[in-house]
């Protein structure tokens, strides 16, 4: 029985390893292998998204002086996870496994990044699940390259392909998911590997269909911003002097981060001990500040939709942006895209109230791409994912405040990677 199985198996990869005869059409068995991934994709997200709600359900019921105890053993036991599984790595590790071995992602650390970013995720870390997604479905599309015996350019973009299916799942943007994979590979003003745009478009329109049936989550704009009315020319250039503080806070959350990460670096402790002191960090702060407390997908509107004082937000401001900070660089696993757009909303919100006249809607938006854009340098995505998240129907604003964070960025980049 089993070679039976392995037969109609074996005659499947043949069937699919030559190419389609008699198709009339553009695609190919190439198109059929996007498809599949992005199905796998799209499942994938799915189950880990299910997963992910389930444990902030648990944790987030936990209040009081217990958050604190709760985050530190959370940092502990994923610190633990990565010490004896597996280091699964960072964003950049990915940026140079694309870009220098051929575009292969090692699937063998995914347990550990699972784990360990569920506990970072799940129990409060500020840092979202994005990045655990990219790599898991990243390195699923390298294996699935591999099992199909492709080399060279086309796994390249099978890794690529998978790595847009899992961004473009949780955010429900498949154009902006596909852009991001690429940008995210940026080299010296260039976005690369671009022939890997339809691959990518092709795996995120399937891994949406697909995470849509599972979950609504990412099914039209999550986050409520007022109607905004254009008032013409001059608020292009309002957007570029609110990129222009987007783009401040962006260099100060890139060199805090690099300062405390040498900090780390000096202490020389194993990485438990890391996680477990960012978790006390982090427990203190949300302790204080429950706000703070998560990735910011839901923070968002309540931070929209609450009234704060400018002192109070200020305070918001500045312990988000710590806490974002040390998640960053204790070690705990999880993605900086969410929480770098809360700490741009927040901003954004600030200058609404130091200036009311400003439209709150440009300053929030204008504030998130810019902050967004310098630190991660994807203008191209950042607009199409924004204008999709927010339903912010007016594109030239934040495409005009995304540049800005982009070609005000600060030479040493945020991702190493990106200045090889």
């Amino acid at each position: 029985m089993g070679m039976k199985h392995k037969r109609k198996a074996l005659k499947l990869l043949n069937i699919l390893d030559q190419p389609i005869r008699f198709n009339p059409f553009v695609f190919s068995r190439m198109f059929f292998l996007w498809m599949i991934l992005g199905v796998i994709g799209g499942v994938i997200a799915g189950i880990y998204i299910i997963a992910l709600e389930s444990l902030i359900h648990i944790y987030s019921s936990i209040d009081g002086v217990w958050v604190v105890l709760v985050m530190a053993l959370s940092g502990l036991a994923a610190g633990l996870i990565i010490h004896f599984i597996g280091d699964p790595g960072e964003i950049q590790l990915i940026v140079n496994n694309i870009r220098f071995r051929k575009g292969k992602l090692d699937p063998k650390n995914n347990p550990s990044m699972i784990l360990s970013s569920l506990l970072c995720v799940g129990s409060g870390g500020s840092l979202g699940p994005e990045a655990p997604l990219v790599q898991v479905t990243g390195s699923t599309g390298t294996w699935l390259g591999k099992q199909f015996r492709l080399k060279g350019e086309e796994l390249r973009s099978m890794s690529i392909a998978g790595m847009a299916s899992g961004f473009t799942a949780l955010f429900g943007a498949p154009l902006g998911g596909s852009l991001f994979a690429l940008e995210i590979l940026h080299h010296k003003h260039v976005v690369e590997y671009y022939k890997a745009i339809i691959p990518a478009f092709v795996a995120s329109c399937f891994s949406y269909v697909i995470f849509a049936l599972i979950i609504h989550l990412g099914l039209g704009p999550i986050w409520n911003l007022p109607n905004y009315n254009m008032q013409g020319m001059f608020d292009f250039g309002l957007a570029v002097l609110l990129g222009l503080a987007g783009t401040a806070l962006g260099w100060i959350f890139i060199y805090l981060t690099k300062g405390m990460k040498s900090i780390f670096k000096r202490l020389s402790y194993p990485i438990y001990i890391n996680t477990f002191i960012g978790g006390i960090l982090l427990g203190v702060i949300a302790y204080f500040l429950p706000i703070t407390r998560y990735f910011g997908h839901h923070k968002i509107n309540e931070l929209l939709n609450t009234e704060f004082t400018l002192p109070a937000l200020l305070i918001v401001l500045i312990f988000k942006l710590l806490a974002i900070v040390i998640t960053v660089t204790s070690g705990w696993r999880g993605g900086f895209i969410i929480p770098l757009f809360f700490i741009g909303a927040a901003l954004g919100i600030v200058l609404h109230t130091i200036f009311p006249q400003l439209d709150l809607s440009l300053a929030v938006i204008s504030c998130m791409a810019a902050i967004n854009a310098c630190v991660t340098r994807t203008p191209l995505s950042t607009t199409i994912l924004l204008s999709t998240l927010t339903g912010f129907s007016y594109f030239i604003p934040i495409m005009f405040a995304s540049l800005t964070g982009y070609f005000f960025a600060p030479r040493l980049p945020f991702i190493s990677a990106q200045s090889e």
